[in-house]
This record gives structure tokens, C-alpha cells and sequence, in this order.
């Protein structure tokens, strides 16, 4: 796994988000070591430029092996999926603590220059998302305390512990909170999918299938923000190279409806289709967009690349993954 110095290690560099993350560092010159706990012909991606790892970064022998040699750190490993697997699977998500707290026990122990850590705006007080007409998210909201059940309070756990690494152990970490990544290239079935993917796969469905019907998880008035991948891997890095050391929002302050991205997708597609809901499936919280006050103020930008965009290149692909998987 660990062959000699490298520019920056991406744990989690087999997931959706690391494998564009990955290409991305490699395309700027920079050289990366990926690790992910799957086998690597699972991988989302795979490049044969960077050193490619499998380990489980929950072991503190690990993490270690994976960290050593690094400048710069990605954590991005973590048990995690769209709003189904989170609802279901809480212990799982919350044992992610492992590998979060010895990843960060390996950068400091290797002297790590600066580690970024991969938040969530599951971190943010319930109370505050229950309108789908709600307040854009700011970074004061996540407390008090009372993130998603499981997945939130490990991902604000973390921030908390990555902070404190940062002033007692003199740890650089910088700490974005992603809101909903979508884009080409990640899960798009199986249960661990998200909106956008499992929204593009039901309508690639539906077209190939001549089937115009679609089941709606809840009422469909729920709300979100989605960020492309592009968006992501911009921010992420532009975050990591700053000063700012308290946890910032990553994310699209375009608020659609689940309804709105069904359309959005139906129009991409060239079809409409007959809606039913499943008021029984998991909806999560009513409402949730970002504030993106703070990332202007201090960068100057956001992310903003268009939902239609980036659904136009994430429908494509997922179509192909469709057909492809349908023979």
C-alpha cells in the first residue's frame, strides 16, 4: 500500500466523491495515494498513476501504513449512503468514529501539513430543517446539538475532535460540510444511492422500459440543495489550502423540491411519467438548503454549477449504467 512520499493521500479514494477527487489532483501534477476499504475492482474509479491501497482505515495499523509518507491528507472515508442506508443503519454509520479518530492520530503522528475532513449537513439541529420552505443553513445552526440520528452525530463528533487536534496537537485541519453530492461515476443503485442517482435511474428505467410510472419516496415536497461533483472537488481543495479553521458549508444554494428534481430529470429524458408516493419511505428532514454567506465572503465563490447541468451529465451516464446493466 505504501510505496514512498507522496503529495496527498485520499482516504476514501475508491468512493464516488475520491475518485474524482484523485483524478483531479493527479491531472494537476500532484502525486496520490487512494485507499478504500473495498476491493479495488469496486472501485468507482480506478487510476493507475497514484498508488492504489486496500486497507481498512478503522485500524489504527492502517491508518498509519496509509498516512505515513503523506503531505497533505483527503479523510473522506466513511460508512454512508443516500437517506434509506442513513435512516437504517445507524450503528454503522457511527462506527465511521474509528476510522475518523485514527486517521487523525496518524496525521499527527506523521506530521501530516494540513488534513482535510469531509463534513456533513447532517450535522444541522433538526429543529431547523422542519419547514420545506426553511432558512438556508448557516454554520452557528449546528448547535445546539441535534444532528441526523447516527451519521450526524459522528460527522459533528469529528469536527469537534478534528478542531481539538488542531489546538492541542498543532494538527492544520480544515473541515467542509458537503451538502448532497451528486455527479457521474458513483453509486447509482443498490440502496446506498442518493436522490439525483436513484431519480436519473428510475427514469432511465422508465424510458427503456416504456413503463412512464414512478414511486416517489414521501410526498415529494421535501427539500434540497444539490452540489455537483465538480463543485466539490473545487471547494474541497481551495478549503484545504486556506486559513479558515472553523467548519464551513460546501454546497448549491439552489433549493428544488423532490417533485421539482423528478421534473427536472423528466425533462432531460423527454418523458413524463405517472407518480405515486410512498408515504411510508424515508424522507429524512423536511427541509434543507445552504447558506453560503460565509464561503462568499471569505472566497469570493460557490459552488454554482446548475441542477439542470449537472443532472444533463449524471442522467447520461446513469442511462448508460442502466442499459449496460439490463444486457
Amino acid at each position: 500500500m505504501n510505496s514512498g512520499p507522496v503529495d496527498v493521500l485520499v482516504a476514501g479514494g475508491g468512493g464516488f466523491i475520491g475518485g474524482h477527487l484523485v483524478a483531479d489532483l493527479l491531472a494537476q501534477g500532484k502525486t496520490v495515494r487512494a485507499v478504500d476499504v473495498k476491493p479495488v475492482d469496486e472501485w468507482y474509479q480506478v487510476h493507475p498513476d497514484a498508488q492504489n491501497g486496500v486497507a481498512d482505515l478503522s485500524l489504527l495499523d492502517n491508518a498509519e501504513r496509509a498516512t505515513e509518507g503523506a503531505r497533505e491528507v483527503y479523510m473522506l472515508a466513511a460508512d454512508m449512503g443516500g437517506m434509506g442506508f442513513i435512516e437504517n443503519n445507524k450503528a454503522l454509520c457511527m462506527l465511521t468514529v474509528l476510522t475518523s479518530t485514527h486517521m487523525l492520530q496518524a496525521a499527527q503522528k506523521y506530521d501530516v501539513e494540513r488534513y482535510f475532513y469531509s463534513s456533513s449537513a447532517c450535522v444541522y439541529a433538526a429543529d431547523k430543517q422542519t419547514d420545506p420552505s426553511v432558512t438556508a443553513l448557516k454554520e452557528s445552526d449546528a448547535y445546539p446539538a441535534m444532528p441526523e440520528d447516527g451519521y450526524g452525530w459522528e460527522k459533528l463528533f469529528t469536527e469537534r475532535m478534528a478542531r481539538h487536534f488542531r489546538e492541542d496537537f498543532g494538527l492544520t485541519t480544515r473541515m467542509a460540510r458537503y451538502h448532497n453530492v451528486y455527479g457521474p461515476e458513483g453509486t447509482w443503485t443498490g440502496g446506498r444511492e442518493k436522490a439525483p442517482a436513484a431519480v436519473c435511474r428510475k427514469i432511465a428505467e422508465a424510458v427503456i422500459s416504456g413503463r412512464h410510472e414512478l414511486e416517489i419516496w414521501g410526498d415529494g415536497e421535501q427539500t434540497r440543495s444539490f452540489m455537483y461533483i465538480d463543485d466539490c472537488v473545487k471547494g474541497s481543495q481551495m478549503i484545504l489550502a486556506s486559513d479558515l479553521e472553523d467548519p464551513i458549508n460546501l454546497g448549491s444554494a439552489e433549493l428544488v423540491s423532490i417533485n421539482q428534481l423528478y421534473t427536472i430529470v423528466e425533462e432531460i429524458a423527454g418523458i413524463k411519467c405517472e407518480r405515486k408516493y410512498d408515504l411510508s419511505a424515508p424522507q429524512g428532514v423536511r427541509g434543507r438548503n445552504s447558506d453560503n454567506t460565509m464561503i462568499n465572503e471569505v472566497f469570493g465563490w460557490e459552488p454554482s454549477i446548475s441542477l439542470a447541468d449537472g443532472l444533463a451529465k449524471t442522467y447520461a451516464w446513469v442511462y448508460d449504467q442502466v442499459k449496460r446493466a439490463q444486457g
